[in-house]
């Protein structure tokens, strides 16, 4: 569901763009297309855990958005590609400052996580 920030609301650009972007999958689907064009299977495959419905849906509103671009060719059997359009092309940068971040910090979250469940669990 979008959500309706008032346009004058400080956090408003951030909102917006989480709107688009946010979801589980959305920045891995970003990420898998600024790499080359790809089919749904590939997409798929590339993000295991991902249900066909899921997948379906988070395209289908990066589609809306206008930051994918599905091309549907006509033969058969059907082939469907899916691409990044100029305006999802603009997010690249956004999409390389996660990877780094996650590069540089991920793993120290992950052992903060663990700490803190760990000590969840002894508390228990």
């Amino acid at each position: 569901m979008k959500t309706t920030i008032p346009p004058n609301d400080p956090c408003c650009p951030v909102v917006s763009t989480l709107d688009i972007i946010g979801g589980k999958w959305k920045v891995l689907i970003l990420y898998h297309l600024s790499v080359e064009t790809r089919r749904f299977n590939e997409l798929q495959r590339l993000m295991p855990p991902v249900t066909q419905r899921m997948l379906t849906l988070q395209l289908r509103e990066l589609e809306k958005d206008g930051i994918v671009h599905r091309e549907v060719y006509p033969q058969v059997p059907p082939k469907v590609e899916y691409s990044l359009t100029e305006l999802g092309l603009t997010l690249m940068p956004v999409i390389r400052t996660i990877y780094k971040w996650g590069e540089e910090y991920a793993a120290e979250c992950i052992q903060h996580r663990q700490a803190n469940t760990q000590s969840e669990f002894e508390h228990k």
